[in-house]
This record gives C-alpha cells, structure tokens and sequence, in this order.
C-alpha cells in the first residue's frame, strides 16, 4: 500500500514552518495517541503515520531529502517511534504527553507555586432565613500563609535553593526505550526546591493552621445543594501560589409547618367536620404572616387550596412561588355521652348513598376486587 504524503498526513502546507508542523503533530498525537485510543487499531495506525511524518518533516536534512525524491529518498529513515536528529520521539514525547499525563514538558510546573485546596463548608439555615436571605458569621478551620516567611517555608532572611537533582523542575526525566518517563523527584519530593533553614513558625511548610472567622452573604431563595463561592478563602497555596476558594454549602432544616418543593410551599391545614361539612373561614399561616382562607361547604380530606404568591422567590429569578394549604378532616376526640347520642341520631338521618359521595365507587371497587381473584 503506498505511503501518504506527509505534508497530507500533518495538514499543513509544503512551506510550513517548523513550529506549525510542530503544533499540527501534537494535535494529531493527542488526538490519537493509544492510551487515549485502547483497542482501536485505526487510531494507533494514524497515530504511527503522523509520528513517522513528522519525524522526516522536523528533521531538515530528512525533509529536503524527502521534498527532492518523495518517499524514495527517506524510506529506511523513519523509525516509527525512533530515529535521531531534530525529531527525535523522545523529546516530542516529553513536550507533547507531558500536557496529556500531567508532566512538564520542559520542567518547572512541579516546583513552582501551587494553587491552594478549595474548601467546604455546610451551613445549616431556617426555612425562613432561606427564603429572605440573611448574613451569616462561620468560622473555618484552614490553612493560612505564614505570615513570619510570607509562605516560603524558609527562615526569614534565607531563601530556598534549587534542588541539585532535578535543577527546580520538581521531577527527573528516565529513558525507557524510546518512552521518555517523568517521575517526581525524590529529593524535593517534587517541590523543585529544597530548604535548608525552614521556619520556626510553620516549619518550613509554609502554612499555618488557623480558625478564620467570615461574614458569607446569603441571597433570598436558596434551597438545599446551592452553593455560594467565597474566592481567595480556601487554603492557601504553596510557595507562594493562590489561595484557593471556599464553597459554602446551603442545608435547609426541617419545619414545623411548611414543607417546600421548589418555588412552592406545602401546608397541612386541620379542620373540624362541622367546617368542612357546613363551609367556613380559617386563619392559615403564611411567611409574610395570617392570611383567611375560605372552605367551601362538602370539603373532602385532602383537598389542596392554592394561596398565589405565597410560596418563595427563586434564588435564580422568576416570580415568587404558591401556598398549597391541604386540609385534613379530623375526628373528633374525647366525646361526652350527649355528643355521642348526637352523632347516633346524625348518623340515623342520613339515607342512601348521596350524602357519601366516594362510598358507592369505594364499594363497587373493591367489589371487583374480589371477583377477580
């Protein structure tokens, strides 16, 4: 089968330079490199066939070659995954996996300064300080800066010095075969710098453990799982590097009264059986405070009333939610002998199945019921 022509393989035109070809191989290796690829043949083929391009094309005596005679005039040349001069697979190794495996390429990411950890904190609020929003004081255990190094880790006056095994890259570099494997540093332990007169206060950490007090601004609407992100609060960072950020986690308790879904509010409203009978007019409890909500007469357990607005304001925008008031039927209690001669004669005036609207289907339900089985 006839080679492909390199320039083809690479994407890039005849006269392209060598950063461009550079830029055009390490998207191509990326894409099709085998670990990011298992078992797809295709992939590992290409991924050979632009290592091999790129390996004549980066090198100039290779590419002259190659642009006098074609493929005639370097075949032999190209190893797959050896080869010498500038194309060497060994350093584009290093400089191209090194962004896909975490490495660096060129050194120096590992021993410079590092991000501090992001932080969490759960605050537990009301149902009505959720609602309205309020100003929260926390206080988070953390790591702060030292403030007696000013985060170096070194005695004040004394500095830290490159570590003479990895010259400050953090890692050393071991050639396996034509695999170029980065591993941390030992020495450093991939810090790429090494201290020899640590701080009394942090101990040549460079961080302290402290309790910090914070006021975290709670907005209106927020619900249980929101998260508010405080920048710059989390632990601090490593030689100097960024503090992290502190992510305030929302939990909402219990209540006693209102359960919330959403936008809206749910509300269990008790009442009498003359109320739901006869119809009336009740005080319910809403978060803005007592409001009437009228029961018409025949109410049934169960039946929702919905108060409109009454629920809440999404944190997020959007109108303001409802209060879904159901009403439960209770039983009366603690009935006198009087009262229970009553409910008797009650009982006796009612006739048919009209004064019991659920009862007829309830009976031919389970009627059927037992047929069936």
């Amino acid at each position: 089968m006839s080679k492909r022509d390199y320039y083809e393989v690479l994407g890039v035109a005849k006269d392209a330079d060598g950063p461009t070809l550079k830029k055009a191989y390490r998207k191509l290796a990326m894409k099709f490199h085998p670990d990011r690829n298992p078992d797809d043949e295709d992939a590992e083929a290409k991924f050979k066939e632009a290592t091999e391009a790129y390996e004549i094309l980066g090198d100039e005596q290779k590419r002259r070659a190659y642009d006098q005679y074609g493929h005639a005039g370097v075949d032999g040349q190209a190893g797959g995954f050896g080869g010498g001069g500038g194309a060497s697979f060994s350093d584009i190794f290093g400089d191209v996996f090194g962004d896909i495996f975490g490495g660096g390429g060129r050194g120096g990411a590992r021993g410079g300064p590092q991000r501090g950890s992001d932080l969490r904190y759960t605050l537990e609020l009301s149902l009505e300080e959720a609602v309205r929003g309020v100003e929260k004081k926390i206080r988070v255990p953390t790591l702060t800066a030292c403030t007696t190094c000013d985060g170096s880790g070194a005695k004040p006056g004394t500095k830290p010095k490159a570590c003479t095994t990895c010259h400050g890259a953090g890692q050393i570099r071991m050639q396996q075969g034509f695999f170029s494997v980065q591993q941390t540093c030992p020495s450093c332990r991939g810090q790429g710098t090494i201290i020899e007169d640590p701080c009394t206060s942090c101990h040549g950490r460079g961080v302290k453990e402290e309790t910090k007090t914070l006021s975290v601004k709670i907005p209106a609407g927020v619900d249980t799982g929101d998260r508010i992100r405080l920048a710059g609060e989390g632990e601090a960072g490593s030689m100097g590097g960024p503090a992290g950020d502190l992510y305030v986690q929302v939990s909402v308790r219990e209540h006693d009264l209102f359960h919330r879904d959403g936008r809206n509010l749910y509300c269990d409203v008790p009442i009498s059986i003359v109320d739901a009978a006869l119809g009336g007019e009740l005080e319910v409890p809403t978060l803005d405070g007592r409001v009437k909500l009228k029961i018409p007469a025949e109410t049934q357990s169960g039946k929702l009333f919905r108060l409109r607005g009454k629920g809440v304001t999404p944190v997020r925008g959007g109108p303001a939610g409802d209060l879904l008031c159901r009403v439960q039927v209770e039983t009366p209690v603690n009935l006198t002998d009087a009262q229970k001669e009553l409910l008797m004669q009650f009982q006796a005036s009612l006739t048919g199945e009209k004064h019991s609207p659920q009862k007829k289907s309830w009976f031919e339900g389970v009627k059927k019921f037992f047929e069936d089985m």
